[in-house]
């Protein structure tokens, strides 16, 4: 994407570069700072984020706000049932003036590419990102093109209860680092947000830059630096793993799951102003980290059981190691 060199900063200029990010997109989505910086702290750890939640609660806005804040080519993809994978990777096309066939880039080729309602098409299009998540690549017709660097995915979906839906494959939700929700806000917030708008005057706000994708990988590259001591180490461990002996449990996180709350606890320690890692950082990020990794038995969908009261059991159950810092 962008030919300036990458120039890594200090953690405390990566933190402060962080609040700045953040705070400019408070100015546009009310009330969520803590979902935003689990997002943030995703795309600092170089993963893809997937936004669950019910219609009209600001994930579209949320996407687009970063986006533009982090200074990143944008590009959004509505998912819909009729959607073809090349829609998205891009295809040949042929070039009468040159007799030749010319490959013309989709979507994918951006900087953050929002897939908005991602359940909303098939599971051979949802499928047609796996590629692009995992090896930052699209491979068209025998051929492969590379991805922008940085390159993020944002992806909203509906809750799969309802209609028309398309439940993602745990192959394809693995890929996610993290899945947040938003909820609804208070009502101090929502006043807030028509304020704000009759303020604005307009539907639209557009927000500065406070970086650029050079920015967005040094930031990334400072917070690879960070040393996770061993016994937090250990403690993302046995959570990942404590998930696959509850009774309720069909399928409980791989060790991609233990490697991501890693991965994500640093990033978010780094947002919140730290450079260590504490197990309250592990607590923080691990509902977002562990519950899209985990499958409830089939016959338990009656009795309430679900991912998250999972997650919060490991989190009760396992215990946090004593940290020299924390």
């Amino acid at each position: 994407m962008s030919e300036q060199p990458v120039v890594i900063p200090s953690i405390a200029e990566t933190t402060e570069r962080a609040a700045q990010i953040l705070d400019s997109v408070d100015r546009a989505v009310v009330g969520k700072r803590h979902a935003l910086e689990l997002v943030l702290a995703t795309v600092l750890a170089g993963g893809h984020v997937l936004l669950e939640d019910n219609p009209g609660l600001g994930k579209t806005l949320a996407a687009r706000s970063l986006a533009q804040t982090l200074g990143l080519d944008f590009a959004r993809a509505q998912f819909t049932p009729d959607l073809l994978p090349a829609d998205l990777t891009g295809s040949f096309i042929f070039d009468q003036r040159t007799a030749t066939f010319d490959f013309r880039q989709g979507p994918l080729f951006t900087g953050l590419l929002l897939a908005d309602e991602i359940n909303r098409t098939p599971p051979k299009t949802q499928a047609a990102l796996l590629e692009a998540m995992q090896e930052r690549q699209v491979t068209v017709e025998g051929q492969t093109f590379r991805l922008p660097h940085p390159f993020h995915v944002i992806a909203t979906a509906n809750p799969v209860e309802y209609e028309g839906t398309y439940p993602l494959p745990e192959a394809q939700l693995d890929r996610f680092l993290s899945r947040v929700s938003f909820g609804y806000p208070t009502a101090e917030e929502e006043v807030d947000v028509l304020l704000r708008r009759m303020r604005r005057q307009q539907e639209d706000i557009t927000l500065e830059p406070v970086t650029d994708a050079a920015g967005l990988l040094g930031m990334q590259a400072a917070i690879e630096q960070l040393v996770v001591e061993d016994s937090v180490v250990d403690y993302c461990v046995r959570l990942a793993a404590a998930t696959r002996t509850q009774a309720q449990v069909l399928i409980g996180s791989s060790p991609r799951g233990s490697l991501a709350l890693m991965l994500v606890a640093r990033a978010f320690a780094v947002v919140r102003g730290r450079d260590f890692v504490t197990p309250e950082d592990v607590k923080a990020v691990a509902p977002s980290v562990l519950s899209h990794r985990v499958t409830i038995k089939p016959e338990l969908w009656m009795s309430g059981a679900n991912a998250s009261s999972v997650i919060r059991s490991v989190l009760d159950n396992v215990p946090a190691p004593a940290t020299a810092k924390g």
